[in-house]
């Protein structure tokens, strides 16, 4: 049986994405009862120590914490899998239907900026490899610097900051419009945000694109095809970043993923009701089903990204789909 396990990449690839979810449950179940106070203390503040023994016995039995930690984990596991995932007290709203309002903002966030780092990454990392060590080159390396080293925090009170008293934009001061329900004062919300996680992830793919590309013009297919007297554009383009797309759409894919449970400062900056920033609540809170189901939904929304990062190298590199 672990013979014909090894032998199925599939079987293999659906052990591996049940183990990780697995994993990721247990590291975040551990580290919220790490975290000191519970959801009665949360709940009610300093009213909580006028809390007789008989009335805190209640209310631990009414949210769960009487039972032993192991039952606990596996009483929540259960649930998921009957389609419950917990309740929020605060909002009185079920897990899942939180989570259905919070993940398309996160993912449309991520979206955009992903595409704002590769309108700024790519171009500017193929500058730098045009010419390396020259002026273009430093200004593409000190892009990508100044993305590595500035703070998201800092850029983005900054950018609101600067833009909201200079030239009175402030979109996002304002209540949150759905794409659906306002497509132009969504995207004008999604703007300033997306800029600000653009930035920092073009300084890697920057760098990767820089890279990748120095790499493939040293081959001698390059070279061959320079000495056929092939245009510039043409053998930039066509030969050059083709064949360079592979790290850069694994550091794009990696920060893809990182976006959609990293980009809890930005939403709590700019008031996004994305996944993050409903994980943060949840935490204040002491909402342990919440952050559990909603850190479990990120995991496996990182998945699913690696899944298509890795059908995207059989698009794009002959190779990989041959072998």
């Amino acid at each position: 049986m672990l013979r014909t396990i090894s032998r199925s990449p599939v079987l293999r690839r659906i052990l591996t994405i049940v183990g990780t979810l697995f994993g990721v449950a247990v590291v975040v179940f551990v580290m919220l009862r790490a975290i000191p106070g519970d959801q009665i203390t949360a709940g009610l503040g300093t009213e909580a120590a006028a809390l007789t023994p008989e009335q805190r016995t209640q209310l631990e039995a009414y949210y769960g914490l009487d039972q032993p930690l192991v039952v606990q984990f596996f009483s929540w596991l259960g649930n998921m899998f009957v389609g419950n995932f917990g309740f929020s007290s605060r909002a009185q709203e079920s897990v899942l239907a939180l989570t259905a309002m919070s993940l398309p903002v996160t993912l449309e966030l991520a979206v955009i900026a992903i595409i704002l780092a590769l309108v700024i990454g790519v171009p500017l990392g193929m500058l730098s490899a045009s010419k390396p060590d020259s002026a273009r080159d430093a200004v593409g390396q000190t892009v990508a610097l100044a993305g590595l080293s500035v703070p998201a925090f800092l850029l983005g009170t900054t950018l609101l900051s600067v833009l909201s008293a200079n030239l009175g934009f402030n979109p996002n001061g304002q209540a949150f419009a759905y794409f659906f329900q306002n497509p132009i004062l969504n995207l004008q919300q999604m703007l300033l945000p997306a800029l600000v996680l653009g930035f920092g992830i073009a300084a890697p793919i920057i760098r990767t694109t820089r890279a990748a590309v120095l790499e493939i013009r040293s081959n001698d297919f390059i070279r061959t095809a320079r000495a056929k007297g092939v245009p510039p554009r043409r053998l930039q383009f066509r030969h050059v970043l083709r064949n360079a797309l592979v790290p850069i759409v694994t550091m794009t894919g990696l920060q893809f993923g990182y976006l959609l449970g990293g980009a809890v400062v930005v939403e709590q900056i700019f008031s996004l009701p994305g996944v993050g920033r409903q994980v943060l609540l949840g935490i204040q809170q002491k909402e342990y089903a919440l952050v559990q189901s909603t850190v479990l939904f990120i995991a496996l929304a990182f998945v699913i990204v690696n899944l298509l990062t890795d059908l995207m190298y059989r698009i794009i590199d002959p190779r990989v789909r041959a072998a």
